[in-house]
């Protein structure tokens, strides 16, 4: 199907060059010093939906029949392609119903009420894009509506290929393409159309480590659902990837590889720090796996898709913490306090290194008349000095658990 997909790429362009942004394709310095490559960051941040996702979302509906434009188009979305079909039944003056995520940043629905307007109607359901998109489909089927599917979707998917067109109008001889991995639909109409026009071509998935549903199709030989996932990057926190675009990747993709929510966060704060660039955590995906990727891009030209700038600002204290904990200078102790007059102050010279800081401290509850137990971060200047604080802690015998690294009890707790 490769032939007919590359088609279907080359009229989407037609359709969608005086509807979406051509945006720039920006070479960095710093980042190319770093990894001893060329490396571009193809800016899809700033579409007018700061996302690709208007691509697809538009050309899907275009190629409806204008009778099933009519009747209404429903959507699932954990918030970019909600935008992108907003704008577009805007654009088009149709009725349209999204169904997104409770967990959905606010910032997210605001936008995407901004460029639906009363064309457009939000329901917010379920945890997760998976949970939402069944309420949609049975909504959908229910009221003879048309869905229009973020990824698995030949339409979809060709709309998000124009990126890919773009990509070599401006960078020709470009020969490594790192693009983001959701449920598939943008590496999936990428990797199509520059595989037929350039086979020598590139192309890396970056998953993300909580939700590396399509590394695990690859491995298990078909889409399968995983159990759990970390919805923090929620642009491509989802549990299934498409059959279609599993095919498609299967078939066009040479490498995939997931990359842990921290380094994201890092990568995140390193963008904005030092280029500028407010990314949200699936924007920055492509740049944080660059670490995992040297043997594949040193000397090469490089493109990075920064896929979209949809950050509500109210994310960034967990974006900083994240960071800090993959990088190994935050931890979370539960500690062991016995009811006694000067056992704080014993904590704090005798377990604390010179370096060391409490940037944390809570109370959680008396047990019984001996013990108590509190809630205690600790930040580090070096990720080396953890050791010599649990050195520090077992030699004064002060009880603790370190919960940074368990998922659960640390975001109980925190």
């Amino acid at each position: 199907m490769q032939d007919p997909l590359y088609k279907e790429v080359e009229n989407a362009y037609e359709v969608l060059k005086e509807i979406v942004i051509h945006t720039p394709l920006q070479y960095n310095s710093r980042l190319s010093a770093k990894y001893r490559a060329d490396i571009y960051l193809k800016r899809e941040d700033q579409q007018t939906v700061r996302s690709y996702k208007i691509r697809g979302a538009y050309y899907n509906i275009f190629s409806l029949q204008p009778g099933q434009r009519q009747k209404g188009v429903v959507c699932a979305s954990a918030g970019n392609h909600a935008q992108g079909f907003a704008y577009s039944c805007s654009l088009m003056q149709i009725k349209g119903y999204i169904f997104m995520p409770q967990v959905t940043p606010r910032q997210k629905i605001e936008r995407v009420r901004h460029f639906g307007g009363d064309r457009i109607t939000i329901e917010l359901v379920g945890t997760t894009y998976d949970e939402a998109a069944h309420v949609a489909s049975k909504f959908c089927s229910d009221n003879g509506m048309s869905y229009v599917h973020p990824f698995d979707n030949l339409q979809t998917i060709s709309g998000q290929g124009t990126v890919g067109v773009e990509i070599l109008q401006d960078l020709p001889d470009a020969e490594v393409v790192v693009a983001p991995v959701g449920g598939g639909g943008l590496i999936s109409g990428i990797s199509s159309y520059l595989k037929h026009v350039r086979p020598d071509i590139s192309i890396i998935g970056i998953d993300p480590q909580g939700a590396p549903k399509m590394v695990e199709a690859i491995k298990a030989g078909y889409p399968k659902i995983l159990d759990n996932i970390d919805s923090f990057i929620d642009g491509v926190a989802v549990k299934k990837a498409g059959d279609l675009t599993f095919e498609l990747v299967r078939q066009h993709v040479d490498k995939l590889i997931a990359t842990p929510e921290g380094k994201v966060c890092t990568t995140m704060i390193e963008l904005y720090q030092n280029e500028g660039l407010i990314t949200e955590p699936a924007g920055a995906l492509t740049v944080a796996a660059l670490d995992q990727l040297t043997g594949d891009i040193r000397g090469k030209k490089v493109v990075c898709i920064i896929s979209g700038g949809n950050n509500d600002i109210s994310r960034y204290p967990e974006v900083i913490d994240r960071s800090l904990i993959y990088e190994g200078l935050k931890h979370y102790f539960i500690v062991e306090f016995a009811q006694k007059p000067g056992e704080l102050l014993r904590f704090l010279q005798h377990a604390l290194g010179p370096n060391d800081d409490i940037v944390r401290f809570e109370y959680l509850k008396k047990t019984n008349k001996e013990f108590g137990p509190a809630l205690v971060g600790i930040e580090l200047t070096n990720r080396d000095d953890l050791d010599g604080l649990m050195q520090r802690l077992r030699e004064n015998n002060i009880r603790c658990i370190n919960i940074t690294y368990d998922d659960m009890l640390r975001k109980y707790f925190v």
